[in-house]
């Protein structure tokens, strides 16, 4: 079931607010599909293009969305198997300048996309709806494991 505006930071509630599914699993399947075609439809030649200085190429920014939900995924794991401290927050500036994606292939970046997804599916059917409603310590405030599926759909 969606989370509620209370399940997480307020600054969460934008992304989940993106997502129409109901069901965390489902939103991680929509999503994937969605994504997948997206990666699929950019032109190679122009993934590594900055359209200006200090900004991400198109790699950096998928890049730093597969980070994001490798990252968010652990939360999730570990606000579900009880951990009570905070998760660490991170740096996505330091994380996209230290990506290498200049070396990587809009192929090498879609695969990587695909298995992690896999796994958080496969991550998120595990959990039961018991589990799925506790919570733990972000960087910014308490969210609960659906609420973090659910911002990384978003």
């Amino acid at each position: 079931m969606r989370p509620l505006n209370e399940d997480c930071p307020e600054y969460y509630n934008y992304y989940i607010g993106l997502i129409k599914e109901s069901m965390v699993v489902d939103a991680l399947k929509t999503t994937q599909e969605s994504t997948i075609a997206l990666i699929e439809s950019i032109n190679e030649d122009l993934a590594d293009f900055v359209y200006a200085e200090g900004k991400w190429t198109i790699k950096q920014l998928l890049v730093h969305c597969i980070d994001t939900e490798r990252i968010f995924s652990t939360r999730a794991l570990c606000f579900a198997r009880g951990e009570t401290q905070k998760a660490i927050s991170f740096d996505e500036n330091s994380y996209a300048e230290n990506s290498d994606t200049f070396t990587r292939s809009m192929d090498d970046i879609l695969k990587e996309f695909e298995a992690l997804r896999n796994s958080s599916i496969c991550l998120f059917k595990s959990f039961s709806q018991t589990t799925l409603n506790l919570k733990g310590f972000t960087p910014i405030g308490p969210a609960t494991v659906n609420a973090i599926g659910f911002a990384i759909c978003g």
